[in-house]
């Protein structure tokens, strides 16, 4: 049994949706999980296991940033499971964003010191499984859902002291800023298993301007994003 996800193998299925906030987690159960059993709730990193449309998936929350959400990724790990998908929040970095767009990660910049020490600091490019990715493209067309697909930076702050970075991202193409994906990738391309990372934008950090996503367009966002997760975490089950 691991230390922080007190469960045993098989608790969990082998696809687990990963949002930071773990009472996300708990809606996401309770709202679109058939049979939802609690399976993890130490230090308040909630876990649920249930079924999605007759298919056995699970959601864990990880908390924010990358060290402890690492954590939580090898302990799925030890426990089996075989697709993690991150399903969270982001700051949009192009202009031509609208509050709650959706965004599948190709890569992520790892402006984090988590994914560079997982490869001892060498060059290193953390990148998304592309079965994964392919599936989000898909069934997006399928739901019709607008949805951006591109690069996306890990960074290890929330309030970023340096007041020109998000305008250096922007120009360079990166779609938005979040604090775990850089470590998720590395740790999936490291273990052997599949990893994603879809996002609904829920500020827009350009232009000098800060822009907050209301809560009711947030509720709304994160339903299309978690439907989408669904179909995609369950679709080779």
């Amino acid at each position: 049994m691991p230390i922080h996800l007190r469960a045993e193998p098989g608790d969990y299925a082998d696809a687990v949706l990963l949002p930071g906030d773990p009472l996300r987690a708990k809606y996401i159960a309770e709202t679109y999980f058939d049979d939802a059993t609690q399976v993890n709730g130490e230090r308040g990193l909630l876990g649920y296991t249930g079924t999605w449309e007759g298919k056995r998936v699970s959601v864990q929350g990880t908390g924010m940033g990358a060290p402890g959400a690492t954590i939580v990724f090898e302990e799925l790990i030890q426990l089996g499971c075989k697709k993690l998908m991150r399903v969270g929040t982001c700051g949009g970095l192009q202009p031509d964003h609208a509050l709650g767009d959706l965004i599948v990660a190709l890569t992520a910049v790892p402006s984090d010191s988590t994914a560079m020490h997982l490869v001892g600091d060498e060059p290193h490019c953390p990148t998304a499984s592309w079965e994964l990715i392919h599936g989000a493209v898909h069934a997006a067309k399928e739901l019709e859902m607008r949805m951006r697909v591109g690069p996306i930076v890990t960074s290890d702050v929330f309030y970023n002291a340096d007041g020109g970075q998000y305008e250096r991202w922007s120009s360079r193409g990166v779609l938005g800023v979040e604090m775990e994906a850089a470590a998720l990738f590395t740790v999936g391309a490291l273990r052997g298993v599949e990893s994603a990372c879809i996002l609904c934008v829920s500020d827009i950090l350009v232009e000098d301007a800060f822009t907050r996503i209301s809560d009711d367009e947030l509720r709304a966002a994160v339903d299309r994003m978690t439907k989408l997760a669904l179909d995609v975490a369950v679709a080779a089950e």
